[in-house]
């Protein structure tokens, strides 16, 4: 499922405009990343939560020319996902 159809979906389930659906998801998008990028998690109970994981430096390898790459440490994304959403899953 992408963005349009996610809208689409929740749009008639919820028996709104998609216009407002839109709004609501891009502003759910930027809080999400405002808060990680702040360093704080996002909790959805029964969802999962949504957090920063640091990765640290390391040796890759191009795998076209075998030659060695020093990657630099970074911060990434991480979801793990809720109980219930594990459980909806299975």
């Amino acid at each position: 499922m992408n963005k349009q159809e996610l809208i689409d979906a929740v749009a008639k389930s919820a028996a709104v405009s998609k216009t407002v659906v839109k709004q609501v998801l891009d502003s759910y998008h930027a809080e999400v990343k405002g808060s990680l990028k702040k360093g704080k998690p996002v909790q959805l109970i029964g969802f999962g939560t949504f957090s920063v994981s640091k990765r640290s430096a390391r040796k890759g390898r191009n795998p076209k020319t075998g030659a060695v790459l020093n990657i630099k440490a970074a911060k990434v994304p991480k979801f793990k996902p809720g109980k219930a959403l594990k459980d909806a899953v299975n």
